[in-house]
């Protein structure tokens, strides 16, 4: 009886310790995703008043994780029913995150068109500022789900040669990890010019060196956040067209073969230009036609 509670034991170490193996590969294998992820949602999550950063960020994070419960059953089922559709999905993945560079970069050059500003600076009233509020916090999710799809499929795939227990185990922590990671860290951005008020404030207790140096820090992390967020919004764009462009040039054979000759960065971000401009055009050419229907 002994023999085998002991037995049982073991073969729960032999699982724990396969698990932190194959999680660790599984996080490796998607640290670019992550960053990009990083670097997207830092981006979505910035503009906003300072008093509403953080419910903002953690309706964000409610969302992310949201996404991540409907979207593990389905990677799961695809993964055990109908693996052919994971490839197709991705690539839809892709065009809307290419899309969405290449609506920035034209954001960039033609501003008229949407509002850039943050939003405290672009609404008169409550009501529009909340109104507004919750469609950034739409888009962050959306494309938080995009994101979420690249993670998840890139995790799998690492172990897809597992049963079925051992691939929900580690695609389901890997998940969980990548939003508890990636919003922690945004959570720290936004919040990074508070951060420095705050030691600057503390730094009255001291005199001497440290009361310099806590000034010191403070004002670079307060003149240093809005310098990051700019920084961010380009990073988060080119990844945006880095991750759709990688899904492309990785998934789809003929484009594979028609630009290996190019360096795969190149080829990643020509990609998901090319693919995004021209989504961006048909939806310029759609969006009168249901501005009219509706």
């Amino acid at each position: 009886m002994t023999g085998g509670f002991f037995a049982i034991l073991d073969d729960i170490g032999v699982l724990l310790d396969d698990t932190a193996a194959m999680s660790k590969v599984a996080v490796q294998k998607t640290a670019g995703v992550l960053g990009d992820d990083l670097a997207v949602n830092a981006e979505k999550a910035a503009g906003f008043h300072a008093s509403r950063e953080l419910p903002v960020l953690w309706a964000i994070t409610k969302g992310s994780f949201r996404n991540k419960l409907i979207l593990l059953p389905v990677a799961f089922l695809l993964s055990a029913f109908a693996p052919s559709w994971i490839i197709p999905i991705l690539v839809l993945g892709g065009v809307y995150l290419s899309f969405e560079g290449a609506e920035k970069i034209s954001d960039y050059f033609f501003p008229s068109q949407h509002h850039p500003k943050p939003l405290a600076e672009t609404v008169e009233n409550e009501d529009d500022l909340l109104a507004a509020e919750d469609a950034k916090i739409k888009s962050a999710i959306l494309t938080d789900f995009i994101l979420s799809i690249e993670i998840i499929v890139i995790a799998l795939g690492t172990v897809a040669h597992q049963n079925i227990m051992m691939q929900v185990i580690i695609v389901s922590l890997v998940a969980i990890l990548a939003t508890i990671g990636v919003y922690g860290i945004v959570a720290f951005i936004v919040r990074m010019d508070d951060m420095g008020v705050g030691m600057i404030q503390i730094s009255e207790r001291f005199i001497g060196w440290r009361k310099s140096l806590y000034v010191k820090i403070g004002e670079v992390l307060v003149s240093a956040l809005p310098k990051v967020i700019k920084a961010l919004g380009v990073i988060g764009t080119i990844a945006m067209l880095l991750v759709g462009g990688g899904i492309f040039v990785h998934n789809i054979e003929p484009l594979h073969h028609a630009l290996d000759f190019l360096p795969m960065l190149v080829a990643e971000i020509s990609s998901g230009l090319v693919i995004g401009f021209i989504a961006l055009g048909i939806e310029k050419l759609l969006s009168p036609l249901f501005h009219k229907a509706s």
